[in-house]
């Protein structure tokens, strides 16, 4: 064989990796992510305008949940409620389809050719890349959600606001930011794909025991209330160990505070406001991200089993 013959170095891992990519996995992703949004959108909101209250003259006050959701709907309407939705949509439907996409693909390229499971740290390991991948990719639109959530109408300039929408904020943060505006609060993002690594491990390790415990084959697929359960159990074991990063990364991508990074947030939040500044909107992320997961998990194994099952059946 000559040397253009052979295979460029590494091609045939690349072509290993590619054969486990299925795009069912991205499309069942993208429908989890995108309905559950949608119906929990004003929470994320609500997340958002908490974590970042760290006593700023021109921010709201808001005495709760039911308060923040109250005044809002009354000074800006439905409209105000769904502030951010755009970006927030695109960015939780890329999101976990882009999630379940790496994921799975990763995970089966480590089992080809293995008898045994994943170790829980093998499926910690996938999940931490999977999200490192995708929020290479999705950083952005987090960045536009944040500051489109956090454009206030009870200030005195509500009718100049800084951004129309997604893409213009897009737009206007790489005009006057550069890719590095695009890319504020990537490192504690990139923190954050610990939560999803724990959640997805989680996940994955309470299926595998739920199934053996009620004699059933590790893959066999569950029932609604089943995945329900899993899913809302595994995330709120990630949330709980992994808050303080969404706090910090908040802050950061806010318009209204300029920080030097994210050990100059850690720092001013522990000395303005102690240990429980890291954990503001804990309640309502929470109350969001419980049912917004079950959705999600819900949809997405629904969606990819019916769409896995429709390729063996053209088989």
């Amino acid at each position: 064989m000559t040397g253009q013959d052979q295979p460029a170095p590494g091609s045939s891992v690349l072509s290993t990796v590619f054969r486990h990519v299925r795009y069912e996995n991205l499309v069942a992703g993208v429908s989890g992510g995108v309905l559950s949004n949608l119906a929990l959108h004003p929470l994320d909101l609500v997340k958002i305008r908490f974590a970042v209250s760290d006593g700023l003259e021109l921010r709201p006050k808001y005495k709760g949940i039911v308060h923040c959701l109250t005044t809002i709907w009354k000074l800006e309407g439905l409209r105000g409620l769904y502030q951010g939705v755009t970006p927030n949509v695109w960015g939780a439907g890329l999101s976990w389809g882009l999630y379940f996409f790496f994921y799975n693909a990763i995970k089966s390229y480590r089992t080809e050719g293995r008898v045994e499971r994943l170790e829980a740290t093998e499926y910690l390991v996938s999940a931490a890349q999977a999200g490192a991948m995708t929020l290479c990719i999705t950083n952005p639109l987090w960045v536009a959600k944040t500051r489109l959530m956090l454009q206030y109408d009870s200030v005195v300039n509500a009718h100049h606001r800084q951004y129309k929408g997604m893409f213009d904020t897009l737009l206007k943060i790489y005009k006057y930011e550069g890719v590095r505006g695009l890319y504020k609060g990537f490192v504690p993002g990139l923190f954050g794909t610990s939560h999803g690594a724990l959640q997805f491990m989680a996940y994955e390790l309470l299926k595998l025991k739920y199934n053996q415990h009620i004699n059933k084959l590790p893959e066999a697929q569950l029932s609604t209330v089943e995945y329900i359960s899993v899913a809302a159990l595994s995330k709120i074991f990630a949330v709980a160990a992994t808050y303080p990063y969404q706090v910090v990364r908040a802050r950061l991508q806010d318009q209204h505070m300029s920080y030097k990074g994210v050990l100059d947030v850690i720092t001013r939040t522990w000395r303005k406001e102690g240990i429980g500044g890291f954990y503001k909107g804990i309640a309502p992320n929470l109350i969001r991200v419980t049912p917004a997961c079950c959705i999600t998990f819900v949809v997405y194994e629904n969606v990819s089993h019916f769409l896995f099952d429709l390729r063996e059946e053209k088989k």
